[in-house]
C-alpha cells in the first residue's frame, strides 16, 4: 500500500504539532502561577498523554537545587523574572548541573530578540514569553521531539450513537465514501464494531479478515499485511472491515486498538472510525485521542442524556480541542414525540452540525443495494447534508466547486455593485 503522498494541491492530513508526543520525561520550574497553570493545561492535552510532566515553583533556581547530583529530564522548562544578563547568569547555573541531553525551553516576560539569540547560542532549545498559550506550547513541545524525515499521518475521525439504533454506522460510511470520492481525499473506514459491524454489508464486501485479525497480533501489522487485510473501493477509499463472527471472543486491550490505529493513520490522510455503541476503556480511549469526533443523535431524551454525557467527558478531556460534532439523524419520525432541535442544541451547548429528515426508504435500499446514498439520490437533501458534514469534517470542498469559487464571486460583487 502506498504510504501517504502530497497532491498537488494541499496535501491533507494531521499537522505535525497533531503527532502525539514520546513517552518523555519533563520537569517544569516557574515562577508565576499563570504559566504553572498553562503547563498542567497542556500536560492534560491528549498529544501529552505519553508523556510524564511534573510542575514545581521556584523557577531557575529551583531547577539548579533540585538537580545537583540527579539527572535531568528529557525536557526542563523554567521560567526567570530577570532579563538580559542576569537572565543569561542564571542559564549559565543550570547548565552546569543540566545532562547534555536534556533539552531547555525558557519561559520568560520580556520579548527580547538578542536574548533569545543568546539563549539559542548557548544551547536552548526554545524562548517562549509568557503569558504562554497551552496549544502553542504543545506545539513547541512536539517539535522539539518530531522526526523531520517521519512520514506525515493521517486524520482520525471517530462517529459514535449516542444510543443504540441513531445510525451512526450508516453515517459514517456514508461520509467517508463522500470524502473519498468527491472531495478526492485518500479514505479508510475503519469497523471497530467486531461483533455486529456492518461496514461491509454496506459496501456490499464483507472479507474473511479484517480488523479482528489485526487486533490479534498489532505488532505484526506492517504495511504488507494491512494492504492485505483492506478492501478497495475505487481510487481512494478502503474499507477496514469486520467479519462480523460471534463465535469467537474479542478482549483486545487499549493498546492494540491503538496500534491499529496509528498503523493505519501512517498509510491514509483520512481515517473514519466506526465505533460501537458501547462503553470501554479502549472507546473512551480511541475517542480522546481521535482528531475529531462525530456523535449522532436522535431527538429523544435516552440520547440527549448519552450525548451531553459524551459531549461533558470530551470538553473536560479535551480542553484545547473544539467540541465534538453533533449529528441529528431521523428527525420528523410521525406521532413519535420529539424533542425540538432548538432545545436538544441549548441543552448540551452544541449546535448541530447537521440535522437530517427520517428517511427510512432511501437509506434503507442504499443498504440493500450495497450503495451509498450519494450513489443512488446524489440530487437528494440527505446527500446534500452528508457532503456538507464532510466538508465540515475535512475543511475541503469538491474541486469543481473549489474552482467556480472565484468566479461566483466576481458576480456576487458585480450584483452588489
Amino acid at each position: 500500500m502506498a504510504k501517504i503522498q502530497p497532491k498537488e494541491d494541499e496535501a491533507f492530513g494531521a499537522a505535525p504539532h497533531e503527532r502525539p508526543v514520546p513517552r518523555i520525561s519533563i520537569a517544569a520550574f516557574v515562577e508565576f502561577p499563570d504559566t504553572g497553570a498553562a503547563l498542567q493545561r497542556a500536560g492534560n492535552d491528549r498529544r501529552l498523554a505519553k508523556a510524564h510532566m511534573n510542575v514545581q515553583l521556584g523557577g531557575i533556581n529551583a531547577a539548579v537545587e533540585h538537580f545537583i547530583g540527579q539527572v535531568t529530564p528529557n525536557l526542563l522548562v523554567v521560567e526567570t523574572r530577570l532579563n538580559g544578563q542576569a537572565a543569561l547568569e542564571e542559564l549559565d547555573r543550570l547548565a552546569e548541573v543540566c545532562d547534555p541531553t536534556t533539552k531547555v525551553i525558557v519561559v520568560g516576560r520580556v520579548n527580547d530578540v538578542e536574548l533569545y539569540r543568546e539563549l539559542m547560542r548557548r544551547g536552548a532549545s526554545e524562548y517562549l514569553v509568557a503569558p504562554l498559550n497551552p496549544l502553542h506550547l504543545i506545539e513547541v513541545i512536539s517539535g522539539l521531539y518530531l522526526d523531520p524525515d517521519a512520514a506525515p499521518i493521517g486524520r482520525v475521525i471517530t462517529f459514535v450513537g449516542a444510543r443504540g439504533g441513531t445510525g451512526a454506522s450508516s453515517l459514517s460510511h456514508n461520509v467517508g465514501w463522500c470524502i473519498a470520492e468527491e472531495l478526492a481525499i485518500n479514505t479508510t473506514i475503519v469497523d471497530f464494531d467486531l461483533p455486529f459491524g456492518t461496514t461491509g454489508l454496506d459496501f456490499n464486501d464483507e472479507p474473511a479478515q479484517g480488523v479482528a485479525d489485526a487486533l490479534s497480533a498489532p505488532e505484526r501489522l506492517d504495511d504488507v499485511l494491512l494492504d492485505r487485510l483492506l478492501v478497495k473501493r475505487g481510487d481512494h477509499l478502503s474499507i477496514f472491515a469486520t467479519s462480523a463472527l460471534i463465535d469467537r471472543e474479542y478482549d483486545s486491550g487499549a493498546d492494540a486498538f491503538e496500534s491499529v490505529l496509528e498503523a493505519v493513520r501512517a498509510s491514509t490522510p483520512c481515517v473514519i472510525v466506526d465505533l460501537p455503541h458501547l462503553w470501554t476503556p479502549w472507546v473512551k480511549q480511541t475517542m480522546i485521542a481521535s482528531d475529531e469526533n462525530v456523535i449522532v443523535a436522535t431527538p429523544d431524551l435516552a440520547s440527549l442524556r448519552n450525548a451531553k454525557n459524551l459531549v461533558e467527558l470530551l470538553r473536560q478531556a479535551r480542553p484545547n480541542d473544539t467540541p465534538p460534532r453533533l449529528v441529528l439523524n431521523q428527525v420528523g419520525v410521525a406521532k413519535r414525540p420529539e424533542i425540538p432541535v432548538k432545545d436538544f442544541a441549548e441543552t448540551i451547548g452544541i449546535e448541530p452540525s447537521l440535522v437530517l429528515n427520517f428517511e427510512p426508504t432511501l437509506f434503507g435500499q442504499a443498504a440493500n443495494n450495497g450503495q451509498m446514498i450519494n450513489e443512488l439520490a446524489s440530487k437528494s437533501p440527505t446527500a446534500a447534508g452528508i457532503r456538507r458534514l464532510a466538508e465540515i469534517c475535512t475543511g475541503r470542498v469538491p474541486q469543481a466547486q473549489a474552482k467556480a469559487a472565484p468566479f461566483l464571486s466576481f458576480l456576487k460583487g458585480k450584483k452588489r455593485a
